[in-house]
């Protein structure tokens, strides 16, 4: 089965206007729309695996986006979320700009393919800088899973 963005989000795990003005705020938001969508029970088992991954190496990446991520025995199959936040975000990135748009995955310890697919796949929507302006632009849920999918 191959993994697409289709099939892990939904207007459940799309957050508009995040709070968070740290990394860690953040990546406790994000968490938060994991659970209330019922995607994630454990929360705690959750953070401290996407925060030991955060701390091996930032998942800042480039043009404002990070994705921070984690394998985690709570989840048994890859669950992700997408957060949009109207102030830039300071998250360590590779290029030092800060973030906007975050992704966060977490899947189960023993299956990599899904996980690696979906890294990739995320990466490859994020070369389009016209993308990244239109998901930045978005008003509802649905028009960032619009942009996304399409």
């Amino acid at each position: 089965m191959t993994m697409n963005l289709k099939s892990v989000l939904n207007r459940d795990t799309v957050r508009l206007h995040l709070k968070g003005t740290t990394k860690e705020e953040i990546i406790n938001e994000l968490l938060d729309v994991l659970v209330q969508s019922g995607k994630i029970k454990d929360r705690e088992a959750a953070l401290s695996a996407i925060m030991d991954r955060e701390r091996k190496m930032s998942t800042g990446m480039k043009h404002g986006i990070a994705i921070p991520h984690g394998k985690s025995p709570t989840v048994h199959e890859l669950v992700a979320c997408i957060g949009i936040s109207d102030t830039p975000v300071d998250f360590d990135s590779l290029d030092h700009e800060p973030c906007r748009i975050f992704i966060m995955t977490l899947s189960p310890i023993d299956k990599t393919g899904p996980h690696l697919q979906f890294l990739a796949e995320v990466s490859l929507l994020f070369k389009s800088s016209e993308k990244r302006a239109e998901i930045l632009a978005a008003k509802t849920p649905e028009e960032v899973l619009k942009v996304l999918i399409e």
